[in-house]
């Protein structure tokens, strides 16, 4: 018996839950599965499963050993993955959800210089800020702005996603220009309820982070639309700078309390897992990684 179809086989009979099932996943018999088990456990001279009639349970070296053999599997699908790729032009229909502001401006252009070198690829952008089931709902591929949490998902960083605190001149002029997070209560804050914390906005003052509740008659669930609110003389608002990069750059908008660091999040393409993982996902993720970068368009001001 080779040792990776030993291998592969106890990795199969653990997630499947019996021999049967397994048999059935490898399309071999079950006394074959049977007889692959014994020889593993034969050649590493311990056993790795307690059977009974009615189940199986790991034993404490099995748990160890199926940890390390479910990666060395998932690393030898990926890197034949890789190899079968190379060989085969990316192709096919790509379904990707993103949120609705970054979506548009700055997703869809970068889409279409990536459709341009990928002919034979179709996508299928769909532009929501609410949370979206990758597996759940059939998307190959979520770009998220956020501080990513544990997740049985894979993440691949494309861009900072840099927050700013940010008002007109006409609005500093007529209320003051806050020095110090704590100024910023008594001004009309405008606020993006994308942003988990809401009207609490997050802030490192000496050392220690610590968040100042905001208050404003004008609360959105859109980064756009609270721009216009900003561009207007309405408010202050924290807003990601992919939204108000260039009018910055500009001088329509100004930046303050710098010194005090905020929530810096990250542009993340997410996916399902990387076994098997299609060649026209990952040129979608290389060509968005170059694109972007750590220094992107939005935050050259």
């Amino acid at each position: 018996m080779d040792t990776i179809v030993g291998m592969r086989t106890f990795v199969t009979v653990v997630t499947a839950g019996t021999f049967t099932s397994a048999s059935q996943r490898l399309e071999m018999s079950t006394a074959l599965v049977s007889k692959y088990i014994g020889q593993l456990e034969e050649r590493l001279g311990a056993r790795l499963l307690n059977r009974t009639t009615r189940s199986l349970a790991l034993t404490e070296i099995g748990k160890v050993y199926f940890d390390r053999c479910q990666q060395i599997i998932d690393d030898i699908d990926e890197l034949e993955a890789i190899v079968k790729d190379q060989r085969l032009a990316p192709s096919g229909r790509l379904i990707i959800a993103a949120p609705v502001t970054f979506g548009e401006m700055y997703l869809t252009p970068a889409i279409a210089d990536f459709l341009e070198q990928q002919p034979a690829i179709t996508i299928d952008l769909r532009l929501t800020d609410r949370f979206v089931g990758i597996v759940e709902e059939g998307v190959d591929i979520a770009i998220r702005i956020a501080e990513l949490e544990d997740s049985t998902l894979i993440a691949r960083r494309l861009a900072p996603a840099r927050i700013a605190i940010c008002a007109a001149p006409s609005y500093l002029q007529q209320h003051g220009n806050p020095k110090t997070p704590s100024e910023l209560i008594g001004h009309d804050c405008i606020v993006d309820t994308n942003f988990r914390n809401g009207a609490m906005w997050p802030f490192v003052i000496d050392g220690k982070r610590e968040t100042i509740k905001v208050e404003g008659r004008f609360s959105v669930n859109s980064a756009a639309a609270a721009r216009q609110m900003l561009l207007r003389g309405d408010g202050i608002g924290l807003i990601p700078t992919y939204a108000v990069g260039e009018d910055i750059k500009q001088g329509r908008l100004a930046v303050m309390l710098e010194k005090f660091e905020t929530t810096n999040l990250g542009i993340y393409a997410v996916y399902a897992h990387n076994r098997h993982l299609a060649a026209k996902v990952r040129a979608f993720i290389n060509f968005m990684v170059k694109e972007f970068g750590p220094l992107p368009e939005w935050d050259r001001f």
